[in-house]
């Protein structure tokens, strides 16, 4: 809020009664170092695929398809906090709009808050932005992963592919066993 540093002088200074919280900025760092590491790795892991020729079986499609859906609505949240907060900070510092200049005008003012605030605006902008954009595209993301579910499942049956997967799985660990069993024979 604005309010008068001096009587006879007409100078006013803004004063925040409250910061946001702290865990809303942290989450936002958190959602954006996951979702940065989780590219590289789906990436890496689609370049491995495409060069080895493998194909996903419907079980890692599937995980592929949750994690992917929880990338979105994570970045989701992440995008509303920032795009919540950047409304209310541009309101408080116009006083919703009846100040005569607008936001990005005083991001060229010093609000004398003890911090830089030369290019809130600019910065603010450029976050939302990303964040909707990331939001974006994990959400294409979303979308061919569904469709790469659904297609292995009307290619092969489910019960059929839960089945080869728990013998794939069993299978190394009953041929490790077996190799025990002969080497302890021959000795």
């Amino acid at each position: 809020m604005w309010q008068d540093e001096n009587i006879t002088v007409a100078k006013q200074r803004f004063i925040v009664e409250e910061w946001g919280p702290a865990s809303s900025c942290s989450f936002i760092t958190f959602v954006g170092i996951v979702s940065l590491i989780l590219s590289a790795v789906q990436a890496w892991r689609l370049l491995f695929f495409l060069c080895k020729g493998h194909d996903d079986s419907i079980f890692n499609a599937f995980l592929n398809l949750l994690l992917s859906s929880f990338m979105v609505f994570a970045i989701f949240v992440a995008s509303t906090i920032v795009t919540v907060g950047f409304n209310l900070w541009c309101d408080a510092i116009t006083e919703d709009g009846t100040m005569p200049s607008s936001c990005e005008d005083l991001q060229d003012t010093d609000l004398e808050l003890g911090l830089d605030n030369s290019s809130f605006y600019d910065q603010f902008a450029i976050a939302q932005f990303g964040l909707w954009a990331a939001w974006l595209t994990w959400l294409g993301i979303t979308m061919l992963a569904f469709l790469k579910v659904y297609h292995n499942y009307r290619q092969e049956d489910l019960l059929d592919s839960l089945i080869h997967e728990k013998e794939l799985l069993l299978g190394r660990s009953s041929r490790r066993g077996s190799d025990v069993d002969e080497k302890s024979g021959m000795i």
